[in-house]
C-alpha cells in the first residue's frame, strides 16, 4: 500500500484537469454562438455600463435576494485576476468573462424580469439592445 499513495492526488489533478477542459470546450461553445449575435469589440464597449448595471442591480432591493446573491458573486469573479481560463489564451481568454457575464444576466432577466434590466441600464438603448443580444435576451 505505501506505494500506492500517489495515485490519490494524480487521480484527483486528472479530475480537474478533465473538469477544466470540458468547461473549456463548452466555453469555446458558448462563445462561439455568442460572436453570431454580437462580435467581441461591441462587448467591450459594454463593459463599463455592464459593471455600472450589476451594481445598481445588486443595490436594487426590489430584485429576488438570490439574484443580487449571484452578481456579487459575479462582480467578485471579474475582480479577481484569476480567470477559468487565463487571458494569454487566444480568443478564449477574453471571452471566458463575457461569456459568465451573458449567462448570469440570462439569469437575472429570467428571475427578476427584462425591466428590471432596462430600469438600471446607464447606457445607450443601442448599448442595451447590444447586451441583450449577447445574453441572448
Amino acid at each position: 500500500m505505501s506505494g500506492a499513495w500517489w495515485q490519490v492526488p494524480v487521480g484527483i489533478i486528472g479530475g480537474l484537469v478533465l473538469l477544466w477542459l470540458v468547461m473549456l470546450a463548452l466555453l469555446w461553445r458558448v462563445q462561439r454562438g455568442m460572436s453570431r449575435r454580437a462580435n467581441v469589440r461591441e462587448a467591450l464597449r459594454l463593459v463599463p455600463d455592464t459593471v455600472r448595471l450589476i451594481r445598481r442591480l445588486v443595490g436594487d432591493r426590489t430584485v429576488p435576494r438570490g439574484v443580487r446573491v449571484r452578481l456579487s458573486l459575479l462582480l467578485a469573479y471579474l475582480l479577481l485576476p484569476v480567470d477559468l481560463v487565463p487571458d494569454f489564451i487566444p480568443v478564449l481568454g477574453y471571452a471566458d468573462d463575457a461569456v459568465v457575464v451573458a449567462v448570469a444576466l440570462r439569469s437575472v432577466v429570467r428571475r427578476a424580469g427584462r425591466d428590471a434590466v432596462e430600469r438600471h441600464w446607464p447606457g445607450s438603448a443601442e448599448g442595451l439592445a447590444v447586451m441583450c443580444r449577447l445574453a441572448g435576451i
